[in-house]
């Protein structure tokens, strides 16, 4: 290669490095800044699954009464094309019944246990009285001015459109997120109502990373508005340490070092894109993400969050 055209490869990576550096920094110069309907420090997970049995009435009030600024739940279809909050498809874990959400009637559904696992707190159980599995729909109308994060947690058709026409009919467009990790999901999720906000899938926060790490990221449009992740060094405080390998335990200190990047939250914050670090149940995590720039924070213990933030304002 002559000196001429060493000397202009130099200089057309040192262009793109410099422009990539700034639009990093301030991205409004390229992209204009997302409007945002809501903006969300406290998220309760489930409901807040450590004061409450997970995705109930009683959850989501007590976690509404004290303050949340978002209830995040999860939604199935059963066999009568009923909007339901639940979990998981199959309800053994949830109510001790062998039993698909899919293949039984709303009024057949059985109630939730008692006593269930909280799902980030290793050992940790809750209690509670309210077992009934709601409808989206009564939730809906008992939280009519509150954001509310919906996973859909099974790819099906019907279960999305339905879902759209509860937001429609509620006029939630302006307080509702959905999505799932799927990509595919959440393309059908765009795709039948646009005017809901999306949340990230899995294979577009891979993306994502691979932008922000070749330095693409600040030249490329973004069509979500909701960037929610996991922390991944938690999974280092859910399992015994003995039962974990040395490569587990690399990988995880990986993913969390690629993942938990401030300079990444900033930059997505500034496009307007809220940042939501899951699912977080102690002060040091919460510290934690706040410090790296999250916007939000979901919790399994809605009232330990919220005495944070008022002890520490994020």
């Amino acid at each position: 290669m002559s000196s001429t055209a060493a000397f202009c490869l130099l200089s057309t990576l040192g262009g793109y490095l410099v422009t990539s550096f700034l639009l990093l920094k301030y991205p409004t110069l390229l992209h204009q800044k997302k409007k945002q309907r809501f903006l969300s420090k406290h998220i309760s997970h489930r409901g807040g699954a450590g004061e409450n049995l997970e995705n109930t009435m009683a959850a989501f009030q007590h976690a509404v009464t004290i303050g949340t600024d978002m209830l995040e739940l999860d939604c199935h279809i059963t066999k009568d094309e009923q909007v339901v909050v639940a979990h998981d498809e199959n309800l053994k874990r949830s109510t001790g019944v062998n039993v698909n959400v899919s293949d039984l009637k709303y009024c057949e559904l059985p109630p939730y246990l008692d006593k269930l696992d909280v799902p980030f707190q290793r050992a940790c159980q809750c209690e509670g009285k309210d077992t009934r599995i709601p409808l989206l729909k009564e939730v809906f109308e008992a939280f009519p001015n509150t954001p509310i994060n919906i996973d859909i947690k099974v790819n099906n058709n019907v279960l999305i459109k339905k879902v759209s026409e509860l937001v429609k009919q509620y006029k939630r467009e302006h307080l509702t997120v959905w999505g799932n990790a799927s990509y595919e999901i959440v393309e059908k999720c765009y795709k039948e109502n646009s005017d809901i906000p999306i949340l990230f899938s899995l294979q577009r926060v891979l993306l994502i990373l691979g932008l922000f790490f070749t330095g693409l990221l600040p030249f490329v449009p973004i069509r979500e508005q909701f960037f929610e992740i996991p922390m991944p060094s938690i999974t280092l405080k859910l399992k015994e340490p003995h039962t974990m390998t040395r490569s587990q335990k690399f990988l995880i200190w990986l993913s969390d070092k690629l993942l938990m990047r401030k300079t990444l939250f900033d930059h997505l914050t500034a496009r307007g894109i809220q940042v939501y670090i899951w699912v977080l149940n102690d002060e040091q995590e919460y510290k934690r993400a706040f410090d790296l720039g999250a916007t939000g924070v979901m919790t399994d213990f809605p009232t330990k969050l919220k005495d944070f933030l008022h002890n520490f304002p994020a």
